[in-house]
């Protein structure tokens, strides 16, 4: 006999997975009680663990948003320095050497220092003044909501940060102020700039070592733009021979830098333990909806399978509602939780939610919501046709 040809073969196989994933999808809104158990538990894992990853992100951009947003290809540091932070400085001969470097377009001096900021009434408040030679744009303030940035070209003139302005005494535009027992004037504002220690303050840099007392040949940081058409790992190469008394790193490098640094040691535990939890919780609820409702349909399922389904076939059922029950919950906790991370931002804490964070929790909740049907799945392959019988 000459055997099925394959296309004639696979046909009923085709009907039998069609039929299972509509029986399924039945199945999953017939009993609606269950439906919206199951659904909410995708939810709460969906609105947790991204809500904590957005919360992550937007203490990890907080200590790295100036090194992304200063405008410098490479940065060059103190020895050892992993986060940014006022410490060591570096000599002008750094700056000199960073200038003569061929592929080098533009290398400016950078003073990152603490400072005080005395109040009307008699309190103060901490502020981190960021020296920069103001002719350039290399460290120069961003996200400015108030004043021209050009005004710190003016003498004693410094932007502060624009979430502070009642702590620093209701300063405006045009305010005096005085930083360090150095009278100052506010030209400016800037909205959100402020890492895990005292909010930034910017400044020429000349008035920021003055303010600060660090000497004219002296600086914290050397910042470098790369000519166009450099590759900035040949210039960073080219540099770090001529400076052994500092550490050359790229932008990237700079924020991979702080990055895994403050996961290491501040942020990773903490938050991998929420998310996780998150998850595990979605989990339970998946696997408890999944597993009860087999229990209660437990003489359907031995009907299906006295009529023929094989455990291949019943598998594909729960595989299609595991699958639904994903998708549906990670579309509605991805829509929940874009609302609860916009209710919660402030110039302190702006949740940010990637892209590919938005991409990975439906494949990410697809994979728990199968594991989660495992026990189900168990349950329905020791199930005996007969049961329907008795």
């Amino acid at each position: 006999m000459n055997p099925m040809p394959l296309e004639t073969a696979a046909v009923p196989r085709l009907v039998r997975l069609r039929a299972m994933g509509r029986l399924g999808l039945r199945m999953m809104f017939h009993d609606r009680l269950k439906f919206i158990g199951t659904i909410s538990g995708v939810v709460f894992a969906v609105l947790l663990a991204v809500q904590q990853l957005s919360i992550l992100f937007a203490l990890l951009n907080r200590n790295t948003q100036f090194v992304d947003n200063a405008g410098a290809d490479i940065f060059i540091v103190p020895p050892n320095t992993r986060l940014l932070q006022p410490g060591e400085k570096l000599h002008e001969s750094v700056l000199y050497q960073a200038r003569s470097t061929a592929g080098v377009l533009e290398a400016q001096p950078l003073v990152f220092a603490a400072a005080t900021l005395a109040k009307p009434d008699g309190g103060s408040e901490s502020v981190t003044l960021i020296g920069f030679e103001s002719t350039s744009r290399l460290g120069a303030p961003w996200n400015i909501v108030g004043g021209d940035p050009r005004n710190l070209e003016q003498p004693d003139t410094i932007f502060l940060e624009d979430s502070q302005r009642e702590k620093y005494g209701a300063v405006n535009v045009g305010s005096t102020r005085e930083l360090n027992n150095h009278r100052i004037r506010v030209g400016g504002f800037t909205w959100g700039l402020v890492p895990f220690g005292p909010p930034y303050s910017f400044a020429d840099i000349d008035l920021a070592r003055e303010v600060t007392q660090v000497a004219v040949d002296r600086m914290n940081f050397v910042l470098v733009r790369v000519q166009p058409g450099m590759r900035l790992e040949d210039v960073r190469d080219a540099i770090a021979p001529r400076v052994p008394e500092a550490l050359v790193l790229t932008r990237d490098e700079y924020h991979s830098s702080i990055v895994t640094t403050l996961l290491k040691e501040q942020l990773g535990m903490s938050f991998g333990i929420s998310t996780s939890f998150g998850l595990i919780i979605g989990l339970v609820i998946v696997s408890l909806s999944m597993f009860s409702s087999v229990l209660d349909n437990l003489r359907e399922f031995g009907t299906l399978k006295a009529l023929g389904c094989t455990n291949g076939d019943l598998s594909i059922l729960l595989l299609v509602q595991s699958i639904l029950y994903a998708l549906f919950g990670s579309v509605v906790g991805l829509g929940w939780v874009t609302n609860v991370v916009e209710g919660i931002r402030n110039p302190l804490l702006v949740p940010i939610i990637p892209h590919y964070v938005i991409y990975a929790a439906p494949v990410v909740m697809v994979v728990l919501c199968l594991f989660a049907s495992t026990l189900a799945l168990m349950r329905i392959r020791r199930l005996e046709p007969g049961m329907v019988f008795r």
